[in-house]
């Protein structure tokens, strides 16, 4: 995004020193690259732990969407810096989460509805 950027890391270090590693590499290697020394980041992140692999696959989602929802392109695919672009080499998804129906194996009541986000529909 030319303004903004979403990531799904896995540390393995704290995430404020993962978060610091990008920006101060990025900053070093723009400040060099550019010939500027203007501030590039806003002070703080947001940040979200996925619980499980339905919340993973939405992120996923989010993520992959948001240059079609921003008008950059018609499809994530098309976009070069997503990972929905061809050529880029992703990690495996981290190991550990909870499967999408794990609450259906602990004898809960509720009945799970598959997740659905109208946020998400790019109207043309």
């Amino acid at each position: 995004m030319p303004d903004h950027f979403h990531l799904l890391v896995t540390p393995t270090v704290a995430l404020e020193r993962a978060v610091q590693f990008i920006k101060g590499g990025f900053s070093y290697r723009a400040k060099q690259e550019l010939g500027s020394n203007a501030e590039i980041w806003h002070r703080g992140f947001a940040d979200h732990r996925i619980r499980d692999v339905e919340d993973y696959d939405r992120h996923v989602h989010y993520i992959r969407l948001n240059p079609v929802k921003k008008y950059l392109c018609e499809k994530p695919s098309e976009y070069r810096y997503s990972s929905a672009f061809s050529g880029w080499k992703l990690d495996p998804i981290p190991q550990g989460l909870k499967p999408a129906d794990f609450s259906a194996n602990i004898g809960g009541t509720a009945e799970a509805v598959p997740f659905q986000d109208t946020r998400f529909e790019v109207q043309r």
